[in-house]
């Protein structure tokens, strides 16, 4: 009898397909059929389907005209030079309206039909950008599953993150009143096992129709096995197919969410009765999947950018205190604190020039030694982690519960030099939905039995108790220790090289940082002009529905933002670059134009701006002009909402210095976000609802350092006051 893992179940060819597809298949190079469904006669008048095995469907033009009279099919050598590129249309047939599909996959091409299905209850909205607004996880998942609900609206809808080591875990829900809920439960590996993951990456969206219905086989002359992994229709597993019964659903829906080309998790949908989703609803669901999982990978950027420049300040201040003293371990030991808290750990030893310094909770100094002899005896690389030390060593080391989770970084094996980190034992209970243990059942295959693992048959919650770990090292507390090392690294030679070589590895970074904004921003301007002029077109030759309207719209909106986008950081990098020339300046009349089209481009004409003095500055006179813009219209547009806009502008000499003031009694700066508000791309929450990108402040900041001057705000009781430091000519 053989044994098959859940992960060797070859569930990408399973001989049949959902009774809601009808499928044919033709050689791609003679374009022959090969292949079909048994179904095919319920839409096609086909009286005796052999007959099709080995000619072309333009053998039958009574029964495949309307295929054959479609775009789609008389452009089928363009359509399928790649492979596993679908392309729609939708074709009538016997009266009746079909969505028709084709994909080429290996030495095959795929014709795929399903009834059209009218969904009256779907209410979306055209706004694509929703998803980009929301800096928080779990809104942004809550967010997508609302979006979801007015499209596709099963009875359970969810979105499932994948663990490292393949589980699963819901982390949102949206459900109906009556059932139980499965957020914040654990899933198994072998619920979505190995290969099921690796067809979810190729095939995005998957729906079972109905897993009570009969499935209908594929006919092959040859008997040739089938490759359906980018088949809409592909049948399922019997034993996927056990388990969604088992979870008492009759139907699913899965869209799979792609971060940097990984599988993150899907959004998996389960109703009690049998459901089929229109086509062109599941393509707009992997629509919206797609935009926020593009938004999530975007502020986990954003936010990993700014761990990363606190790192690097966090970095800096480290090698500063280093470079206070002669030798390696009185600088360790001097800054135990720090670096203990940079991998967020509980306690740190420290073992260097034959001595043990330590600080936190760390185990009894034999247990240390004990540690450290295993650590150069069982390990290769400079850095090793575990958060299951005291789990699998524990018994070996005679270990207790304060080194439970482990980091060691050798500074110099030879030496036996150390940092080693230590996590307390984590009291960690996990809740699955049903016991996460195998079960083996038996199945007959080709008319062998085989045993292979039963999908559970309860979805109670099962909590596991897990002993001997810590809380996960993360790819953060990996990168605090990397850094660490690197300080060791460059402080442990001549300082003043160090300090060098650093200098002049961050003066490369930025010259490579700003040469590619420069380049990135002027050359994508061409490219998106002709993007602009055929989207204008097309709005002005297109068939005029009010659906298509505002998608044309929305596209020549999206344009004009992302070059707006790059002008400005084309503007920041020329702020840095561009030659400068310090002269004599009256910045009056280009106050007093900036500030009437200030008025006409924020549509404020009840706008009050009032110019008193303006005294003369020394300054290049491109680079303040640039400067005055982004400061008054910011003035403008921020307080263009209230009742009675107002701005005031004036200069006057204080402490040998020109100073200008620009007020407004707009929607002000929260004092918490004071410390980021000349950082590029950051908006304050309150200015979301204002069209902006966030650089045109950046720039004022480069700008006023370049020639000498500074950029400071006031928060005043209502609004902002801007004060511009400038030279006295």
């Amino acid at each position: 009898m053989n044994f098959v893992e859940c992960h060797e179940e070859p569930i990408h060819i399973p001989g049949y397909i959902q009774s809601f597809g009808y499928l044919i298949g033709i050689d791609a190079e003679s374009h022959s059929i090969t292949f079909f469904s048994r179904n095919i006669s319920d839409i096609f008048r086909i009286e005796n389907a052999e007959e099709l095995f080995g000619r072309s469907l333009m053998d039958f033009p009574e029964i495949f005209r309307s295929v054959m009279d479609s775009d789609l099919y008389s452009s089928l050598k363009d359509f399928t030079k790649r492979e596993n590129e679908t392309h729609f249309d939708k074709v009538f047939i016997s009266g009746k309206e079909y969505h028709f599909s084709i994909f080429r996959s290996g030495k095959h091409i795929f014709l795929e039909f399903e009834a059209v299905l009218e969904n009256p209850n779907k209410r979306i909205s055209n706004k694509y950008d929703n998803f980009y607004v929301i800096d928080n996880e779990k809104e942004l998942w809550e967010q997508l599953l609302s979006t979801l609900s007015k499209i596709v609206n099963y009875d359970r809808m969810m979105v499932y993150k994948f663990m490292m080591d393949g589980s699963g875990k819901v982390i949102a829900e949206r459900r109906d009143e009556d059932m139980e809920s499965y957020l914040g439960l654990h899933y198994p590996e072998s619920d979505i096992p190995r290969q099921a993951r690796e067809l979810y990456l190729k095939k995005r969206k998957r729906i079972f129709s109905n897993v009570y219905a009969d499935t209908v086989p594929l006919i092959s002359r040859t008997d040739e096995v089938i490759d359906l992994t980018f088949a809409a229709s592909r049948g399922m597993s019997p034993v996927h197919g056990q388990y969604v019964k088992n979870s008492g659903a009759s139907s699913s829906f899965s869209v799979s969410i792609i971060i940097e080309d990984h599988l993150w998790g899907l959004v998996t949908c389960q109703n009690s009765e049998a459901k089929h989703i229109d086509l062109e609803d599941r393509v707009q669901a992997g629509i919206f999947t797609a935009l926020a999982s593009n938004a999530y990978s975007s502020f986990k950027s954003k936010n990993e950018l700014n761990y990363r420049l606190e790192l690097n300040e966090k970095s800096s201040q480290l090698k500063a205190e280093f470079l206070k003293h002669n030798n390696l371990f009185d600088s360790l030991a001097d800054n135990k604190a720090k670096i203990r808290k940079l991998p967020e750990a509980d306690g740190l030893v420290i073992i260097a020039e034959g001595d043990i310094v330590t600080v936190g909770t760390v185990p009894e100094r034999g247990i240390i030694d004990a540690i450290a002899h295993w650590a150069l005896e069982n390990t290769t690389e400079s850095i090793f982690v575990s958060r299951s030390f005291l789990k699998d060593y524990g018994e070996e080391l005679g270990l207790d519960e304060s080194a439970a989770g482990i980091i060691i970084y050798f500074i110099e094996r030879s030496k036996k030099e150390m940092l080693i980190w230590f996590r307390k034992e984590f009291d960690e209970h996990i809740s699955w939905a049903g016991n996460p243990e195998k079960k083996i059942g038996v199945v007959v295959q080709d008319g062998q039995e085989k045993h292979i693992v039963s999908p559970r048959t309860s979805f109670n919650i099962f909590t596991e108790n897990i002993k001997g770990n810590s809380r996960r090292w993360n790819s953060r507390d990996i990168s605090s220790v990397q850094t660490v090392r690197d300080v060791i690294l460059e402080t442990s030679h001549k300082q003043y090289n160090a300090i060098k070589a650093l200098n002049n590895e961050l003066r490369k970074v930025n010259e490579e940082l700003d040469s590619f904004s420069y380049t990135i921003s002027h050359d994508l301007g061409t490219p998106l002009t002709v993007m602009k002029l055929n989207a204008q077109m097309l709005l002005a030759n297109f068939e005029k529905t009010e659906k298509n309207k505002n998608k044309l719209t929305s596209i020549v909106e999206e344009i004009d933002s992302m070059a707006e986008m790059m002008h400005d950081v084309l503007q920041l990098s020329r702020a840095k670059h561009s030659e400068i020339e310090l002269e004599r300046l009256q910045p009056a009349n280009t106050i007093l134009k900036i500030s009437e089209n200030a008025k006409i481009t924020f549509e404020s004409p009840k706008s009050e701006i009032i110019i008193k003095e303006c005294p003369d500055v020394l300054a290049d006179k491109t680079m303040l002009h640039q400067v005055f813009l982004n400061i008054i219209n910011n003035a403008v547009k921020y307080s263009s909402h209230k009742d009675e806009p107002k701005v005031e502008i004036w200069g006057a000499e204080e402490d040998g210095h020109i100073v200008y003031r620009i007020s407004d009694n707009g929607i002000g700066i929260p004092q918490e976000e004071k410390h980021k508000m000349f950082k590029i791309f950051n908006r304050m929450d309150n200015a979301k609802k204002f069209k902006g990108n966030g650089v045109g402040l950046s720039i004022v900041h480069r700008i006023m350092k370049r020639i000498g001057g500074n950029v400071d705000y006031d928060n005043n009781k209502e609004g902002t006051c801007f004060i511009l430091t400038f030279k006295k000519p």
